[in-house]
């Protein structure tokens, strides 16, 4: 027989005192952590269907991922959607970054109906830089993240602030080149801006032009239109959506159940057809407004026309028939 665990933390499955493990979707912190294995085990040879792959597991369907820091010239913010966050995270490799990983510190998390939001105001983009020279750099911030409340438990929002970045550069590499200035002058220099490379913020400022033009993308592969026959279909139904007026919600009508009697049931009767007779005569003057409304100047002429000709002709008619029957009176 097995001796029971030393371990005093264990309980029996079968024991009074066993309790369920917490799943994961209560720790929203693990799930950054997960999302740091699968950037580690990324290689040289992770290509667009790998990222893609990456952007499914963590990041929602509608999810938006911004950007907030200031440069020289002034703040930036940038938000891309969720088809553009895959060649986000590939260019901040592609511009020589050998690893990257997110550290959270003293996180706040609240619980709503359908999402857990997750405060951290002490958060640390660490990112391994292997050229142009051995580089840490730390960049730190604000990073607040929305998960969904459910099994997957992806991100919907992402919204990083930056604050302040450091760039480490091993002691080691400046001893060995201490006797040459101008190594020393290129190693004080920074390689990245707010802590982000050129790669990124090249990629950020093409986004600020991509992201209104998913809508024609998603058209163009999904109807293999042209590019000037999705401009033109796109702006067609914005066009519609603004001229069209909105839809009049209808009140319900409650109807009252009346006794049935024979001389209110022939008085109801009577009461219905003349009821049903003015409404006949007045719902004929709105059809002919909406009629006016959609026909243009030039048909309602061209419809009117020949309702003209025909009752002048009547008119006619009548009037020289009366003129018969009157010259035959006289004659008599």
């Amino acid at each position: 027989m097995s001796s029971t665990p030393h371990d005093p933390f264990y309980s029996s499955p079968f024991g009074p005192f066993y309790r369920r493990h917490t799943p994961y979707m209560v720790q929203p912190e693990y799930r950054v952590y997960e999302m740091n294995k699968r950037l580690q085990s990324r290689t040289e040879d992770s290509d667009n269907l790998w990222w893609d792959a990456f952007a499914t597991e963590f990041f929602e369907d509608d999810a938006t991922l911004t950007l907030s820091f200031c440069l020289e010239d002034g703040p930036k913010r940038y938000t891309i959607g969720r088809t553009l966050i895959p060649r986000y995270f590939s260019t901040v490799f592609e511009g020589g970054v050998t690893d990257l990983y997110y550290i959270l510190k003293h996180s706040k998390e609240s619980y709503h109906n359908s999402s857990i939001t997750v405060d951290c105001d002490q958060c640390a983009m660490v990112t391994q830089h292997g050229k142009p020279m051995f580089t840490k750099v730390c960049t730190e911030g604000r990073l607040i993240l929305e998960f969904t409340f459910d099994d997957l438990m992806r991100i919907k929002t992402w919204h990083f602030t930056i604050r302040q970045y450091r760039e480490l550069v091993p002691r080691s590499i400046l001893a060995m080149h201490a006797q040459d200035p101008q190594v020393l002058d290129q190693l004080s220099k920074n390689i990245t801006r707010m802590g982000l490379t050129n790669f990124t913020l090249n990629y950020l400022r093409l986004c600020v032009i991509l992201e209104p033009m998913q809508e024609l993308m998603s058209r163009h592969k999904t109807y293999n239109l042209s590019p000037r026959d999705c401009l033109k279909t796109c702006l067609f139904q914005k066009w519609q959506r603004m001229v069209a007026p909105p839809e009049p919600t209808r009140q319900p009508t409650t109807k009252r159940r009346k006794r049935k009697n024979s001389t209110s049931s022939t008085s109801n009767s009577s009461a219905g057809n003349n009821a049903n007779s003015t409404g006949s005569k007045k719902k004929t003057p709105a059809a002919n407004l909406s009629l006016s409304s959609q026909v243009p100047a030039e048909g309602m002429a061209a419809i009117l026309a020949p309702l003209e000709r025909r009752t002048r002709e009547r008119v006619d008619s009548r009037w020289g028939c009366d003129g018969g029957r009157r010259a035959n009176s006289d004659g008599r």
